[in-house]
């Protein structure tokens, strides 16, 4: 790492920001299905393994299917029935912690060849490296360093990497989605006339990075099917279709992407705030839910005070079950996980509140005020989300007329407190009654990473 860093203060920055910048962006197999392989000892590329909690119903979604089986046509992210009964595979219960680890293990192989300041990590099993000036110091072209690092983390965890290489950070992620995964050695490469030459044509548009359904629908009621109809399109009308994003939209039809790792690194974002949300196992009725929301708030108000951070800001959204709509029998076997999001009714509301805090007492008193003047008590509940918005730091705090600026330190030492306990001993490891009733989340949470098993 010091004959990287040295490296790199020794090359003239004049003589940088005039070379073509060149990226990778490295993807693990099925990352999740690889590494349960992996740990069991057996090969991702031949073994059929899926992701998915044994506990929950057969339609529960698989977490991650093994390269093996989506070769037998097991589609990625499909529920437990919809795989052929007649294959017989590995269920392997999710264990976050474990994925957490061997993510953690491959950036620390990426150091090994690349400095941080050149890593953008861009999800659990995907990272983003500029290389362009490491390519001169290793005497090695962009391929064959790509073939370096994912050979060293084959050798070392078993897992199955493969890569987009491109002169910007969206073609690299395009030759990452679109083309590595035609390559013998699992490998792409775009720049910006492979790209227009390539896949100006290429269908359907949802399988560009940041296209979406709703999207490419837009884009296809004007007559927009490919990159190339859109970067030849009207600009007029793309921006009053899409508004600023057409910016956007029309540089990566182009193949362009002014954007650089150290511009990501650098951003600072205007406004903050902090979110929770969780989908309940069961139709909730409206007192159950209430105790939901106070957990909720509770540990969301444990991290603003570990932060050292105050909100003015809150909101509540709670999302009621299907059941709620009345459809006739079976009709809701039929409508997709977005559509029965798009269908069923949600309740809720925002406040801006008088001081600025970190209070649990004070932040549950006005979230359980929105809940009782805005929620429907008559709809079955099962989503959860609350929010603090306008999240600053706690050198910031304010109370009203009204407060006893001794009751919300009081508060603070408290929760403190309770967080000190927490990381010594496990988040179980001090808990509120509300928190022991049969209907509270709280605990079960607290043994989950991401709303899945830690497996720990």
């Amino acid at each position: 790492m010091d004959r990287v860093q040295s490296s790199l203060n020794m090359t003239d920055s004049n003589s940088q920001s005039a070379t073509q910048r060149m990226y990778l962006c490295i993807d693990l197999k099925s990352f999740f299905a690889s590494v349960e392989c992996a740990d069991r000892g057996f090969d991702p590329m031949t073994t059929d393994l899926v992701v998915a909690d044994p506990d929950r119903e057969r339609g529960t979604i698989c977490l991650a299917v093994s390269p093996s089986l989506k070769a037998k046509g097991v589609k990625n992210r499909c529920r437990i029935f919809e795989i052929p009964s007649n294959l017989s595979y590995i269920q392997a219960p999710p264990r976050m912690q474990l994925y957490i680890d061997y993510s953690a293990e491959i950036y620390g192989i990426y150091l090994k060849y690349i400095s941080k300041d050149d890593i953008h990590v861009y999800s659990i099993d995907e990272a983003f490296l500029d290389v362009t000036t490491y390519l001169t110091m290793y005497g090695l072209s962009a391929r064959e360093l790509a073939l370096k690092i994912m050979k060293d983390i084959k050798d070392t965890l078993g897992i199955t990497a493969t890569c987009g290489i491109g002169t910007n950070l969206y073609l690299c992620k395009i030759a990452l989605d679109i083309t590595a995964k035609h390559s013998k050695d699992f490998i792409g490469y775009l720049d910006e006339e492979t790209y227009q030459r390539t896949l100006w044509r290429h269908r359907p548009l949802t399988d560009f990075w940041r296209i979406g359904p709703g999207i490419a629908r837009r884009l296809e009621s004007v007559g927009m099917f490919t990159m190339e109809d859109v970067a030849k399109g009207d600009e007029k009308l793309l921006y009053k279709l899409m508004g600023v994003d057409a910016e956007y939209l029309i540089d990566h039809a182009w193949g362009r992407e002014p954007c650089t790792i150290a511009e990501i690194k650098s951003f600072k974002a205007r406004s903050n705030c902090l979110s929770s949300g969780q989908v309940l196992m069961r139709e909730y009725s409206y007192e159950e839910a209430r105790t939901i929301v106070k957990e909720m708030v509770d540990l969301l108000c444990l991290e603003l005070v570990d932060q050292g951070l105050v909100t003015n800001n809150i909101s509540l959204h709670i999302g009621h079950s299907i059941s709620a709509l009345n459809l006739p029998k079976n009709a809701s076997s039929k409508l997709t996980d977005r559509e029965i999001l798009k269908q069923t009714p949600f309740t809720g509301g925002a406040m801006t509140i008088p001081v600025t805090t970190n209070s649990v007492r004070i932040l549950t008193k006005y979230f359980e005020e929105i809940y009782d003047t805005k929620v429907d008590p008559s709809l079955p509940i099962k989503r959860v989300t609350i929010s603090f918005g306008n999240v600053v730091d706690e050198g910031y705090e304010q109370y009203d007329l009204f407060t006893d600026p001794a009751e919300p330190e009081k508060d603070r030492k408290a929760q403190q407190a309770v967080l000190d306990i927490k990381k010594k001993f496990g988040k179980n490891a001090i808990v509120k009654g509300m928190d022991l009733v049969d209907h509270a989340t709280t605990m079960d949470r607290n043994r989950q990473i991401g709303g899945h098993k830690s497996g720990i």
